[in-house]
């Protein structure tokens, strides 16, 4: 065969899969519609830590509303992680849905996303061993499934890096109160005018050490053998579809996810089991992160008939194009992208219109104010653009007098 012919092949094998690409992209910004999701696009921004709330209330950032809406042009959008309770908070600038303020706080959030035709879930939050004293009321030990503690690692607090404690281990009376910690913020979430909750199974967090096999040496129902270690999870979810509705709750796991030393010696069982208890729920959707040897994404599909989010995770962000083809390939309905949409506030209009993304951040990812936050420019004029110059001509003018 000549070269000739062979770099004709190529070129044509190259044009083929970027006609394969343009026709997933393009699927990707088409709406998705589904019970009560009615999504403009299948583009979701998945939860990420900013850790700019007020540390001492725990009410969202005077930003955040505008962060939020500047984001709106997602199909979905998770917001980060919101505690439950005064016990699940990780560390500094995280906000809760306890109290009434940081209901008001997001009430404000969910009203601006709106305004733009946004739909917005509230992530709810447990850490579990994933916090320190210093971060907690009273110095308060964190607490866990048993008392594993994270070795070799440190956490950030208030005062810089600190070496992990050996949390307590919660009673079976602290682990029911906990479940209806869940379905309370739920209802509070709702109440703030949220769409809905997506509970956070996944990344090393309460939920998922009670399910990893070396997080939980519990002897009791709530451990040992697969389903008593799902045992946390599914009763979570239960309390949270009781209290807001099946069509209102999503959840986020992480199979095979080493996050945080976690230890799953057999996660496709694991998960398989727990996909088929949560399948007649009739849940909003289920949001699938890979991070692992257990491709979790193509076989939980078989497996769920709803709404499937995907997310994968690693050193470089998720790539749109990659999504794409998990969607064209009926693997997923919905992906989650994060650190893009951190410097690309408009990403849905900058895929349909082809235009370059920035890349992502590396400074001011957590903590601060409007700087990192607020101030990265759209490249169309997309949702909350104008109020988004407005706040950050405000906070530039307040930092200069």
């Amino acid at each position: 065969m000549s070269a000739g012919v062979v770099t004709g092949q190529a070129r044509d094998m190259e044009s083929r899969e970027e006609r394969e690409e343009v026709v997933g992209m393009r699927e990707l910004l088409e709406p998705y519609r589904a019970g009560r999701l009615e999504l403009a696009n299948r583009v979701a921004m998945a939860p990420m830590t900013r850790g700019r709330a007020d540390d001492a209330t725990g009410v969202p950032s005077p930003y955040a509303a505008t962060y939020y809406r500047q984001r709106a042009g997602a199909g979905l959008l998770i917001t980060e992680g919101v505690y439950v309770n005064a016990l699940a908070k990780g560390g500094p600038g995280i906000p809760g849905l306890v109290t009434d303020a940081q209901t008001r706080g997001w009430r404000e959030v969910t009203d601006a996303v709106h305004a733009e035709g946004g739909t917005i879930f509230a992530q709810l939050w447990h850490v579990g061993r994933m916090t320190h004293p210093l971060t907690l009321p009273d110095g308060e030990l964190p607490v866990a499934p048993s008392a594993v503690a994270i070795e070799g690692s440190r956490i950030f607090t208030r005062d810089g890096l600190l070496d992990h404690v050996t949390p307590r281990e919660l009673t079976a009376r602290e682990i029911d109160a906990t479940i209806r910690d869940f379905a309370s913020a739920a209802r509070r979430a709702i109440e703030a005018g949220f769409d809905g909750v997506e509970i956070h199974g996944a990344n090393g967090y309460l939920v998922q050490q009670f399910i990893a096999d070396n997080t939980n040496l519990r002897t009791d129902g709530y451990g040992g053998s697969v389903t008593g270690r799902l045992r946390f999870a599914t009763e979570v979810v239960e309390a949270v579809v009781t209290e807001v509705g099946a069509d209102r709750v999503g959840l986020r796991i992480s199979p095979d996810n080493a996050e945080n030393q976690l230890a799953e010696t057999d996660a496709r069982t694991t998960y398989r089991t727990l996909v088929d208890a949560l399948e007649p729920l009739g849940l909003a959707y289920l949001h699938v992160l890979e991070n692992g040897a257990y491709g979790a994404i193509a076989d939980l599909r078989t497996r769920w008939s709803g709404t499937l989010v995907a997310n994968t995770n690693g050193p470089v962000p998720s790539s749109p194009a990659a999504g794409a083809r998990l969607v064209r390939d009926g693997h997923a309905d919905v992906i989650a992208l994060g650190r893009l949409f951190m410097t690309n506030p408009d990403l849905p209009a900058r895929l349909a219109d082809g235009i370059p993304l920035a890349g992502p951040p590396t400074e001011n990812l957590y903590g601060g104010g409007a700087e990192g936050y607020i101030d990265y420019p759209p490249a169309t004029d997309g949702p909350g653009v104008a109020a988004a110059r407005a706040v950050t001509a405000t906070a530039t003018a307040t930092a200069a007098a």
